[in-house]
């Protein structure tokens, strides 16, 4: 029995990089696990590999930007599994890159549907039932991007911090509730994501420097431990252990326990 037996969790980009690792870490950890994406052959193979380890996974295609399509998507986990008590919010695009007044603004804005639009509609969709069942945790995928200026990236930090700041809202709208927010840097992995930014005609034009530190990352086997300090970090967050740091982002050097212990110490 894992610590998150009995819980449903719904995890969004499931299909590879690190939301393929929550989604199968949850399993291990005794979740049944909904999978959703765009590409249902990619969740397929996930979920075969979560039911081959003994797991239990739905695999659920799904346009994350739409709201009748996530409707649809939780009505069927709901029927298909229970309903959710965990939510990971991992979709993500690195572009497009460039200055604000040469990039092309529909693709800008596409970004933000899938970076605020995505979560947005995800936590509508889950949120009341969390709330009348009392209990529920939700955590958002941001990034480092959510911190920093970084020109010709405009589209992913603009995207970034308002997901921590809609993390932090949510927050602040449940804090006499059991439901829980959260938001963590999932640290650096060189997945399809990364692959796609090196391969891109304009960052390699805007962003050489991250596109050369990303080739040499590549095949750098360290680089991929942060699959597994990622899921553990979301394992943390869905265990309750921390429900009191509800709100807040965090990095993988971050301390959990270090931060539980200053919030208790303002709160005393």
């Amino acid at each position: 029995m894992g610590i998150l037996a009995g819980q449903v969790a719904l995890v969004t980009g499931a299909g590879r990089g690190f939301g393929r690792a929550i989604a199968e870490r949850f399993a291990a950890e005794g979740a049944q696990v909904a999978l959703l994406a765009r590409s249902i052959a990619q969740l397929e193979d996930v979920e075969r590999a979560i039911s081959d380890a003994g797991g239990t996974a739905l695999a659920v295609q799904c346009d994350l930007t739409e709201p009748d399509s996530i409707m649809r998507a939780v009505r069927q986990v709901e029927r298909g599994l229970w309903p959710v008590d965990l939510l990971v919010s991992n979709a993500g695009v690195p572009g497009p890159f460039g200055p604000l007044w040469k990039v092309p603004p529909e693709e800008w804005w596409r970004a933000q549907e899938i970076h605020i639009r995505a979560p947005f509609l995800l936590m509508q969709a889950v949120l009341p039932g969390m709330v009348e069942r009392g209990q529920g945790r939700v955590i958002c995928v941001s990034a480092k991007a959510a911190r920093i200026v970084a020109p010709h990236l405009s589209a992913y930090c603009t995207g970034k911090i308002a997901q921590n700041r809609l993390v932090a809202e949510a927050a602040a709208e449940l804090a006499d509730t059991p439901v829980c927010t959260f938001a963590i840097d999932p640290g650096f992995v060189p997945t399809q994501l990364a692959r796609e930014t090196m391969e891109d005609a304009a960052a390699q034009q805007y962003l050489g420097g991250m596109v050369e530190r990303l080739k040499e990352r590549v095949d750098d086997p360290e680089a991929q431990g942060d699959l597994a300090r990622c899921a553990q970090r979301c394992v943390d967050l869905a265990s309750g252990k921390y429900d009191e740091l509800s709100g807040g982002y965090y990095e993988l050097p971050d301390d959990l326990d270090e931060a539980l212990a200053e919030k208790r110490a303002e709160s005393a």
